[in-house]
């Protein structure tokens, strides 16, 4: 079996980080998301993957390499623009050649694995299996309607009245049959060959296609409030590793891992949280739910629930929260009352505010 992974797309919602970062690339507990769907890949039995991208290739490339860091073996296939996930099957079809795999949404964070929907799918014989999960308001999203056995009878995108709560989670897995659908239907009124569409097809045309409930925790990375909760539930698992220094009017309290060559002085650090390695916290507050990239300056700073991406500094300026802070930015005080902040900095920012 293989696996297609899809690192394209624009990531408007992540704007203005995604302007010049990959939204796959950008850290959940100080981990690039992409790097939990390859894992999570891996630990499935799976080494053969494609990944799709885009206009962020390079920077794809850079990250992931050939894949064996992972224990996999990468080949990369350009998409020259964002026309579809149906449209990320057609291009990947020498690839994928004959084969059964899994496509997952580089962008995507799943808990708990993919493995028991793999096996699933290979002990079933399904032609199509796709992933879901309950949410509380299903309008927001695909949607299906299954049948008494799981098998799914339809889709909706986004539907004005949802026939389940059962919403469409990124990861899918397909024979070889998805090949035959994606080359049959036509591109949608926003000009993209859409995979439900494919899915559609192959219901239509007598197909096997199956459901599989999430077991773990799921989330669409594609919001600044999906970032930090995904930060929050990574957070909650984290095994407590001093290997900086801290002096000894510091306080470190909870679960905090704070990485090599950091220095915590004066500072006042509540887990969980973590702290990427090289960075430099002096007079300092970080609060529970954050993660600090490595390489970064915090001075006179207070944060918590954000997260702050390398190579940035913090100066004099306390009350951040709930925020995502890009790469070698700075945030700097100005003269005014105090206030809390709610920010997110594109890369290469600098940024005064009132503290």
């Amino acid at each position: 079996m293989k696996a297609l992974v899809l690192a394209g797309g624009k990531g408007t919602r992540l704007r203005p980080l995604t302007h010049t970062s990959a939204k796959q690339l950008v850290p959940v507990a100080n981990k690039p998301v992409l790097y939990y769907g390859l894992e999570a890949i891996r630990d499935a039995g799976i080494t053969s993957v494609g990944v799709i991208v885009g206009d962020t290739g390079p920077e794809v490339r850079a990250a992931v390499g050939d894949g064996s860091r992972f224990g996999l073996d990468v080949t990369y296939i350009r998409q020259e623009a964002p026309l579809g996930l149906a449209h990320c099957v057609l291009i990947a079809r020498e690839f994928l050649a004959d084969e059964p795999f899994v496509m997952y949404l580089g962008d995507n964070f799943l808990l708990g694995g993919i493995a028991d929907l793999v096996n699933a799918f290979g002990e079933a014989g399904h032609d199509a299996q796709i992933l879901l999960t309950k949410v509380a308001e299903p309008q927001f999203y695909g949607v299906a309607e299954l049948g008494p056995d799981g098998e799914i009878l339809g889709l909706e995108e986004k539907p004005r009245h949802p026939r389940s709560d059962l919403a469409i989670v990124g990861v899918y897995t397909f024979s070889p049959v998805i090949h035959e659908a994606v080359r049959s239907i036509m591109p949608s009124a926003r000009g993209e060959l859409e995979i439900t569409d494919a899915i559609t097809w192959l219901i239509g045309n007598g197909h096997r296609v199956h459901s599989h409930l999430v077991s773990g925790y799921w989330r669409d990375t594609g919001r600044l409030q999906d970032m930090l909760e995904c930060n929050r539930m990574v957070l909650e698992a984290l095994e407590p590793d001093v290997r900086g220094t801290v002096d000894k009017h510091s306080e470190i309290t909870g679960r905090v891992d704070i990485g090599p060559g950091t220095t915590v002085e004066r500072s006042v650090i509540r887990g969980p949280a973590i702290i990427g390695a090289g960075t430099r916290i002096d007079g300092s507050y970080i609060g529970p739910y954050t993660s600090i990239g490595e390489g970064c300056v915090l001075e006179e700073a207070g944060v918590e629930y954000s997260i702050v991406l390398g190579d940035s500094a913090i100066r004099g300026v306390s009350g951040l929260t709930y925020s995502l802070i890009g790469r070698n930015v700075e945030v700097t005080r100005a003269v005014g009352l105090p206030n809390t902040h709610q920010l997110m900095i594109g890369d290469h920012s600098r940024v005064q505010v009132r503290a």
